[in-house]
This record gives C-alpha cells, sequence and structure tokens, in this order.
C-alpha cells in the first residue's frame, strides 16, 4: 500500500477583507497575503498586533473608539460588518485557518494540525454571531476535517515508513473517526443549509474516505492475523475490507480520476490478499473463519492534535507596537481574570471528558444503534437490489426455459458421444479377445507376422477420447448442479413478487418482544437526549465566557480588590455549573437502567440478528442466481461446442474401428486356415475325437469344422 496514490483534501477558502479604519499599508499586507507559509508569518504577525491594540484601545462591540470592520462571508459572498476589532481578529485568524488548509492540501501534506488549531482557537475564544463561516457548527466540521487530513497524512507517512500492521490499522481507524464526525456535521440539516452547494461535494467525498480508509483499516488488521498465523481471521479481515472498498467505490462516482486510481490500485491490493488468503485457507490450513463482529474492534490512534495559538507569543508577532499606548496593568489584570476562566472550563471539561469516554465505552461496548435497534421496517419490502433483478427477468419470461433448453441439448449431445466411444471400446475389447483365443489356439504369445494395421491408432485415439470425455464429464455434472442449484430460485425471480416476499425470512415477535423493544428504544432516546443537554450545556458555558469581558470593572477597581472582583465575577457560572453536574450524575442511573434493558433484549436481539442473517443470506443467494444465469448460458454453449466437435469424431473413429475389426478378423481366419492345413490327418484307432476336431470346434464352431 506504500505506493498508493493520494486521496485529493478538502480546502477552505480565504476570506476577503473590505472596511476597516487601520492604516492602509498594514491592512493591504494582512489582508492579500502570498498562498505560501510566509502569508501564514504575516497573518500571525497581524492577528498579534491587533490583540495588542485591543487591549489598550477600546474599538470592542459598543465601545468608545469602536469602527466598522467589513469582511465577505464565504459561501454567500455577501459583506457582513460589525463594529468590534474582534471580528478582524476573527476573520484574520479564519484565513490563518484557510491557508494552512490549502497549504496541506498540497502535495508536501503538511500544516492540517496549524489549520486545526486555528479554527480550534477560534471557536473556543470568539462569538460564533459573526458570520455563518464561523458559526460553532461549521467551525467544529472544519477542526474535525482538518484533524482527519492530518491523521491521514500521518496515515501515508506510517504505511511508506512500513510501520507495525497494527500501528497503521489504529491509525488508519483513527481517520474513520475524525471523518465520521465531520460525516456527521455535514448531515446535520443546519449545517448543510450553511454550507449552500458545497455540503454535497464535501459529504460525498467525505462518505467515500470514511469507507475506503476502513478498508485500509481491515486490509492491516488482515496483515496483522498473518503474521501471527491467525488464518482464519485474517480471511475474514480481507473480505471485510473487499466490502469496505467495495462500498467506496460506489460512493466515488464523480470523483476525480485520483481517486479512481487510487481505488483501483487498492482493489488490486486487497482483492489480491483475499483471494490469496481464502485459497491458503481452504486447501492448506482449513481454518474457521469467524464472524466480524466477534473479532475486537479497532480503536482508533489519535496521533495528531489541533496546534495550540497564541496571539501573543513574541516569537510570531515581534515587538508590540502598541507597547506605550496604555498601562499593562489592566491588561494583565484582564489576563489573569481570562486565566481565571480558563482554569473553570478546564475543570468542567475534564469532567465531562472523563464521563463521556465512559459512556463512549459503554456504548461502543454495548453496540446498540437507536436507528437500526430492530430493522423490523426492512422486512416489510423487497430490497431494491432484488426487485432490479426481479424486473430484469420479467422482461425476459424465456430465461428458464432457455436455460434448460440449453442443457437437454448438451445432455444429448454427451450422451451420443457416450455411446460412441463405448461401441469403439466394445469392438477392441471383442477383438483383444479374438485375438487371444487364437494365440492360445496357435501357440504363439506374440502377435502373428502381417496383421492388419490400424487398431492400434484406433485404440490410440480412443483413449484420447475417453480422456477428455472424462474430464468434460465432470465439467458437465458441476454445470447441471450448479443449474439445478440456481434453476429454483430464477423461476422465484420471475414469477409474483408476492412469492419473492414470501421467499424471505421475516422476524416473529411476541408482545413481551415488542415491548421489550420499546422499552430499549425509549432508554437509548434517554441516553441521546443527555449527550444533547451536554453539549448544550457546554456550549452555553463556552459562549458565556466568550462573552465575559470585565476590563471596564478593572480600569476602575484597586489591585488590592482584584482577587474579590474575580471571585464575585465567576458566580455568575454557578448554575450552569449545577446544571452540568446534575447531567453528569444522571448518567450512572441512565446506563445502569440501559444495562438491564440490554439485559433482557439479549434473547430478541440474537433471534432478530439470525432472521437478518437468513434474510441477508437469501437476498445474496437469489441475487447469486440471477448473476450465474449468463454463465451458465455460456458455459453450456461452450459444452455443447466442445461434444459437437468430439461427436464428430468419435464418429469417424466408429468407422475407422469398425472397419479395422473386420480387417482383423478376416486375417485371423485366414492365418487359422494356413495353421490348419499344416497338421497332419487325424489317426482313425484313437478313442477320443480327434485333438484337431476339438481344437477347430473350440476355435471357430462349423467354419473351422469344415475344414
Amino acid at each position: 500500500m506504500e505506493a498508493v496514490p493520494r486521496m485529493p483534501m478538502i480546502w477552505l477558502d480565504l476570506k476577503e477583507a473590505g472596511e476597516f479604519a487601520f492604516n492602509a499599508a498594514v491592512k493591504k499586507s494582512a489582508v492579500s497575503v502570498p498562498r505560501d507559509f510566509e502569508g501564514c508569518s504575516t497573518l500571525r504577525k497581524y492577528l498579534g498586533q491587533l490583540h495588542f491594540l485591543q487591549s489598550r484601545i477600546p474599538m470592542g462591540h459598543g465601545q468608545d473608539a469602536a469602527v466598522p470592520v467589513t469582511w465577505t462571508e464565504i459561501f454567500s459572498g455577501k459583506a457582513v460588518t460589525h463594529e468590534d476589532i474582534k471580528y478582524e481578529q476573527a476573520c484574520v485568524l479564519y484565513n490563518l485557518g484557510a491557508l494552512h488548509s490549502m497549504l496541506g492540501a498540497m502535495d508536501k501534506r503538511v500544516s492540517e494540525e496549524c489549520a486545526a488549531g486555528a479554527f480550534t482557537y477560534l471557536r473556543d475564544h470568539f462569538p460564533h454571531s459573526y458570520s455563518v463561516d464561523m458559526s460553532h457548527q461549521i467551525l467544529s466540521l472544519n477542526i474535525n476535517l482538518m484533524l482527519g487530513q492530518a491523521q491521514e497524512c500521518l496515515l501515508e507517512k506510517s504505511m511508506l515508513d512500513n510501520r507495525k500492521s497494527f500501528l497503521v490499522a489504529r491509525i488508519s481507524a483513527q481517520v474513520v473517526d475524525y471523518y465520521k464526525e465531520a460525516c456527521r456535521a455535514l448531515e446535520n440539516s443546519e449545517t448543510a443549509s450553511l454550507l449552500g452547494k458545497i455540503q454535497k461535494d464535501w459529504k460525498k467525498l467525505v462518505q467515500m474516505k470514511i469507507y475506503y480508509f476502513a478498508a485500509v483499516a481491515h486490509l492491516h488488521m488482515g496483515k496483522q492475523a498473518e503474521e501471527q498465523q491467525k488464518f482464519g481471521e485474517r480471511v475474514i479481515y480481507f473480505q471485510s475490507a473487499l466490502d469496505k472498498l467495495n462500498e467506496a467505490i460506489k460512493l466515488a462516482k464523480g470523483q476525480p480520476e485520483t481517486v479512481q486510481e487510487a481505488l483501483r490500485f487498492t482493489m488490486d491490493v486487497i482483492g489480491g490478499k483475499y483471494n490469496s488468503a481464502k485459497k491458503d485457507n481452504d486447501f492448506i490450513y482449513h481454518e474457521a473463519v469467524p464472524a466480524l463482529d466477534t473479532l475486537q474492534s479497532v480503536k482508533g490512534a489519535p496521533l495528531v492534535k489541533a496546534l495550540p495559538v497564541n496571539p501573543t507569543d513574541p516569537a510570531v508577532t515581534g515587538p508590540d507596537i502598541f507597547a506605550k499606548l496604555v498601562p499593562m496593568a489592566a491588561h494583565e489584570a484582564s489576563s489573569l481574570y481570562s486565566e481565571e476562566k480558563a482554569k473553570l472550563l478546564r475543570d468542567v471539561m475534564a469532567k465531562i471528558e472523563a464521563k463521556n469516554e465512559v459512556l463512549d465505552q459503554f456504548m461502543d461496548s454495548m453496540q446498540l444503534d437507536p436507528e437500526t435497534v430492530d430493522n423490523l421496517d426492512m422486512y416489510n419490502h423487497i430490497p431494491p437490489v432484488l426487485m432490479e433483478k426481479c424486473a430484469a427477468l420479467s422482461v425476459r419470461p424465456d430465461t428458464v426455459r432457455n436455460l434448460v433448453q440449453s442443457m437437454q441439448v448438451l445432455s444429448g449431445v454427451f450422451t451420443d458421444v457416450e455411446a460412441s466411444l463405448k461401441e469403439i471400446r466394445d469392438l477392441l475389447e471383442e477383438d483383444e479377445a479374438q485375438e487371444r483365443k487364437l494365440q492360445e489356439l496357435l501357440g504363439r504369445v506374440p502377435p502373428a507376422p502381417g496383421s492388419p494395421p490400424g487398431l492400434a491408432e484406433v485404440s490410440k485415439e480412443c483413449s484420447k477420447y475417453l480422456e477428455l470425455h472424462e474430464k468434460a464429464s465432470f465439467t458437465n455434472t458441476e454445470l447441471h448442479r450448479a443449474m439445478n442449484l440456481h434453476l429454483g430460485n430464477l423461476r422465484l425471480l420471475g414469477g409474483p413478487l408476492e412469492q419473492v416476499r414470501a421467499a424471505l425470512p421475516t422476524p416473529s415477535l411476541s408482545e413481551d418482544d415488542k415491548q421489550v423493544l420499546q422499552n430499549l428504544k425509549r432508554i437509548l432516546a434517554k441516553v441521546q437526549e443527555m449527550r444533547d443537554q451536554r453539549v448544550s450545556l457546554e456550549q452555553q458555558l463556552r459562549e458565556m465566557i466568550q462573552k465575559d469581558d470585565i476590563t471596564t470593572s478593572l480600569v476602575t477597581t484597586d489591585r488590592s480588590e482584584m482577587k474579590k472582583l474575580f471571585e464575585e465575577q465567576l458566580k455568575k457560572y454557578d448554575q450552569l455549573k449545577v446544571y452540568l453536574e446534575q447531567n453528569l450524575a444522571a448518567q450512572e442511573n441512565v446506563l445502569k437502567a440501559l444495562t438491564d434493558a440490554n439485559v433482557k433484549y439479549a434473547a430478541v436481539r440474537k433471534a432478530l440478528a439470525e432472521v437478518e442473517h437468513k434474510w441477508n443470506t437469501t437476498v445474496q443467494t437469489l441475487v447469486a442466481s440471477y448473476e450465474a444465469y449468463e454463465d451458465l448460458m455460456k458455459k453450456s454453449q461452450e459444452g455443447k461446442d466442445f461434444y459437437t466437435d468430439l461427436e464428430g469424431k468419435a464418429a469417424k473413429l466408429l468407422e475407422r474401428a469398425r472397419a479395422a475389426c473386420q480387417a482383423s478378423e478376416a486375417h485371423r481366419q485366414q492365418l487359422l486356415e494356413r495353421e490348419l492345413k499344416k497338421q497332419p490327418p487325424p489317426r482313425p484307432t484313437a478313442p477320443k475325437p480327434p485333438l484337431q476336431k476339438k481344437a477347430l470346434d473350440e476355435a471357430g464352431g462349423p467354419e473351422a469344422a469344415e475344414l
């Protein structure tokens, strides 16, 4: 896989700047940066100086020195204006992330972590109401896209460096996790409406990548199983990789040639691995192939992170050009308060993340999806893939009859050839028996001189035809077996749809079973409600912290009173913290109820899984029968052509055999007559029948007796 062509990456457009009453030369150099790393450096310097300016002059929203700041919103192209210097900072920070994403999508495959860091800082430290392209949903989407692409770059390097298969599998699984998060955001109706027309393109590419990198993960799990000589596991991992890659190929329609080339290359690798593994296991190792869900799932290894952004890092910003404008005391106090807010947020997030980790692990172990916990609806319909086959057969009503007739013709020719070859073999065996009798009579072991030619050639050709017939007979038998296997299914597919639906297995649930299902779904809904509330409370806390600016109070507060002021100001977060604590505390009870419900669900789940397996197997069998039809017809025609040719050759050989046997019989009669003439007449005094007479009787019947 180290030579696999690279997948394309998503990159973001830069925002265009409009009005801002700032030095024109500085403004121009900051917003019209080159698309390279020098441009990134320029944006960082400008961002830092804006931060220094903001800390000294009241240019924020509603403040005395605020001036209009205008930037173009990416998705709509509309100009958006706010009288807030933080809006200028936010847009510059957005462009920093976008430029890093652009550079990351180039051949060098770097800078994605920097892009994720810029968007993370923008999401966590600025209001989300400035413009659509800087909303919380869009920024979270951008972060997951950038982290996914950064992990993808790491995966490429890991494969080039020939890292251990299990590590590569975990890295690839983490790519899948990041892209799943991005896909969930893309599927959100609100996010989709914000993105506009690019949503479909991004979603299609991300969905394809999810299946593609899942296939890569299972490919390397199969390699690890191979290294551990677990040949059954190797087969199922390669099979799963092949299935996921096929899904990726389906989703890749309309993607550029680089994507198609990567998919073809990967198909060659995975297809070859699977075929080789299956063949080896079938003929050499004979290990049981476990079900994929019985194996340990591949847990992602997040080896990339959003690189932190520090707007005031002197190594990046250079000298503070506004250092002499205002006293630093207020700025320092504000920084201290910001640190108190950050500490509060870290403490709360540590608790949330700990609970979320427990919840995620618990739900992963349960393997319960609220959307597909019963799957009962799918049994009410014939699946589209089967409907497609039924429709195809409905316009070809002679399918079964044509197949049966073709096989009947083949059987007829087969029987004729077998009869001809049997007759030839019988003639040769009869001639050989007559030849042995003559030799016994005459007392000679070697063949008599002057034997008619042709029988040896006939015998040799007969053996060749018999060998061909025997090999073809096995193929013919297999062909008939395959036809009988698929014939009933083809008749079913060509019949009424009601019969097709009736042939598909359906679950039979009691009222108690249905009640168990409803209870489980209710508790799963509670779990989701708890998750949503937790996210909402976290978002409220973040927004509250972002809007919490006490600079005005700090200017008029004595340094000795700063600690007391901080304590008073931080009390505003107490109510949100209480709600979050209640939410986190409720998790234990919810999970206990889910555990109890899942225990009762176990028997129902097993029954539903068995029915679903039978349903899928039935569908796959019917589809396989349809797809086998053309192959059966082709092989049937090949068999008819082969046996027609062999029939002609056998008929000619039969004529030659008859002629050669007749000549051989005539030759034996001549030889016998000559030998008898050499014998002396019998003595009349002998009490027993003449030996010659007895011999003649035994050898030739009345003709020999006359001699």
